[in-house]
């Protein structure tokens, strides 16, 4: 059973069969020695096969030991990639092409943990699931797609077989109207959108000490001065918030700061976005709608 696990199992049948083969061979050797010389060239040949044939079965029984030392740990992807942007819409519509017989499309949002019926699909590479979620993952009967792709913007968990993915585009692309907010300790930029299309801007920067000096008030004067200039720079970020147009909302930036601003969003990330306004917006925009995609 481990043997067919591990893949050695086919390995040592392929052997065995080498094996016989070369027997085979050198049981000819041994009759071609006896006949005329008409028959060197033939027994030549026969040596020239019994050597490839020994230098294959080094190869298959290093790849036995190799195997055997395997337990699971170097499973890997195939291959990761981030998408944006135009390459992302061309996978987006790729998989919403794609369509199977009833109930062959496996289509699943994979959050705390991975469910049975995906790694029933996914069999030992369901593990790697573990290490994309929270993720999209999506995989046909036929094993011709298993992937899995992280939407800037999740759903809530779910498991479905269809005849096709089920993919919504507002999962990973910027699509009607939506606002995205970033807020840093200093910083606030927020950006109206139609799509890709930037509308409108509201952008501010605050007075916020970023260090104590050494001289001056104590440090513990220092930091009561300093939270009190981050919490008036929040309230003006939740009132700039709640002067949007867009009902839907977007808010990135630091966790710590965003938190404290507690308004309801369709989405939040921590993004290192930086310098002025408008650049650390830009910035978060591109890092915001980034899908990395796993392909299992």
């Amino acid at each position: 059973m481990l043997d067919e696990l591990l893949g050695r199992a086919e390995l040592k049948d392929r052997i065995n069969e080498l094996e016989e083969e070369k027997t085979h061979l050198e049981r000819r050797l041994e009759a071609e020695s006896d006949r005329k010389a008409d028959a060197v060239t033939a027994r030549q040949n026969a040596e020239e096969r019994v050597n490839r044939l020994e230098d294959r079965i080094a190869e298959l029984e290093d790849r036995v030991d190799r195997a055997g030392d395997d337990d699971g740990g170097s499973l890997d992807f195939r291959g990761v990639s981030d998408l944006r942007g135009d390459r992302l819409a061309a996978v987006i519509d790729r998989l919403e092409s794609v369509e199977t017989g009833p109930e062959g499309a496996l289509t699943a949002m994979v959050d705390d943990g991975v469910p049975e019926a995906v790694r029933d699909a996914f069999g030992d590479r369901a593990a790697l699931l573990d290490r994309a979620r929270p993720c999209l993952v999506v995989a046909d009967d036929a094993g011709l797609v298993e992937a899995a792709l992280v939407p800037p913007v999740a759903p809530d968990p779910f498991v479905t077989w269809d005849d096709g993915f089920r993919v919504d585009r507002r999962w990973f692309l910027p699509t009607g109207s939506f606002a995205l907010a970033v807020v840093r300790a200093d910083l606030f930029a927020l950006g109206e959108y139609e799509g890709r299309e930037r509308v409108a801007t509201t952008t501010f920067e605050s007075d916020v000490k970023a260090k104590h000096s050494k001289g001056g008030f104590s440090q513990g004067r220092f930091e009561r001065v300093r939270d009190g200039q981050i919490a008036d720079h929040v309230e003006r970020c939740r009132e700039a918030i709640a002067d949007r147009e867009s009902d839907r909302l977007i808010l990135v930036g630091e966790h710590t700061v965003f938190d404290d601003v507690d308004v309801d969003a369709t989405a939040t990330a921590a993004v290192d976005a930086t310098g002025d306004p408008e650049d650390a917006l830009d910035e978060a925009f591109y890092d915001f709608w980034t899908t990395t995609l796993y392909r299992v």
